[in-house]
């Protein structure tokens, strides 16, 4: 598994991030464990998680994934880079969410305490908060990287723009800087082509980009005209719905059936094919990729072999186009 710098910063991660939003409800400790198991033999040592997680989101499970990731890493003591976030609602009072600096202060200590580790390598705000003031928040973020608690600071769910503010905020004051943004981005979701990522590009930000699958709409295994299956991410509930609204549309379908169809001629799975454009994007550093069994993830590694040829990536962003 090769290894690469996150952004231009010093740390270095592999090329792949191991997602666990589903650890504690689709897949329970001893499942969770299997996966984290064979991340760790195929070279996967990156994992993302969160304090919220896992999904869907509830208030009994609430930091239920960390927990889990917790106790695998005090069991297997494994030399891996962790990162987690704050900002989502964790708790009832007033202060259990949101951006403010002692949320997020009490947030990462909370953190600390379930993954059982010393400090946090990477340490995102899950999304932005209007709430609180940005400097308020990225003096927060600076007082834990001083006080050793975390090594490196990112953002998640955040715009070109807030991106660029937070940045300035952060040259003004003298702040930890901003090494990862991890985005929502894949072939059915290329809107931040437009800014973000130059952007990233520009200042030496690392991309971790989440859903590179489109919540399994590019795997193939969906088909126009029927229901999403109740037991599928798209029939959770409201949080389904959600995804719903992202990905299940005819134009989407258009893209993973030409995925699907590039997948065929060359002999591999949809996936393999949806991983490898992700990972042929000059601004991509590490893909965050999900498993349910430990199987999925040989697949996953597998898309690093893909050469896709410039005519592949042509026909797979010609079809995509609309969704720039």
């Amino acid at each position: 598994m090769e290894t690469v710098n996150l952004g231009r910063s010093g740390l270095r991660v592999s090329r792949l991030c191991l997602g666990t939003m589903i650890f504690g409800t689709q897949l329970e400790q001893d499942a969770a464990f299997a996966v984290m198991d064979r991340a760790l033999e195929l070279g996967i040592d990156f994992l993302d998680a969160a304090d919220v997680y896992p999904v869907p989101p509830s208030p009994d499970r609430w930091g239920r994934t960390e927990e889990i990731v917790g106790r695998w890493l005090c069991d297997r003591k494994p030399r891996v880079t962790i990162a987690t976030k704050c900002v989502n609602r964790v708790g009832p009072g007033a202060n259990d969410v949101g951006a403010g600096r002692k949320h997020v202060i009490e947030a990462c200590e909370a953190s600390l305490r379930r993954l059982r580790v010393e400090r946090i390598d990477l340490y995102y705000l899950h999304h932005s908060d209007t709430g609180a003031p940005m400097d308020e928040t990225f003096e927060a973020l600076d007082r834990l990287v001083q006080d050793g608690k975390v090594h490196y600071i990112g953002v998640s769910n955040f715009e070109a723009w807030q991106l660029g503010l937070a940045s300035t905020v952060i040259a003004e004051r003298r702040l930890a800087r901003i090494t990862a943004v991890q985005p929502r981005y894949n072939l059915l979701s290329r809107t931040y082509e437009r800014d973000l990522l130059p952007l990233c590009g520009a200042a030496g930000i690392g991309v971790v980009p989440y859903n590179p699958l489109g919540a399994g709409m590019l795997t193939g295994k969906y088909r126009r005209g029927q229901e999403p299956p109740a037991e599928s991410r798209f029939g959770w509930g409201e949080y389904g719905r959600m995804y719903q609204r992202r990905y299940w549309s005819d134009r989407m379908f258009d893209v993973a059936e030409a995925v699907a169809a590039l997948a065929g001629e060359l002999g591999v799975s949809p996936a393999r094919v949806a991983l490898a454009w992700l990972l042929a994007q000059p601004a991509v550093t590490a893909p965050i990729v999900g498993a349910s069994r430990p199987e999925q993830l040989d697949d996953s590694v597998l898309a690093l072999d893909i050469g896709l040829t410039s005519e592949h990536l042509d026909r797979l962003a010609k079809v995509s186009q609309p969704f720039v």
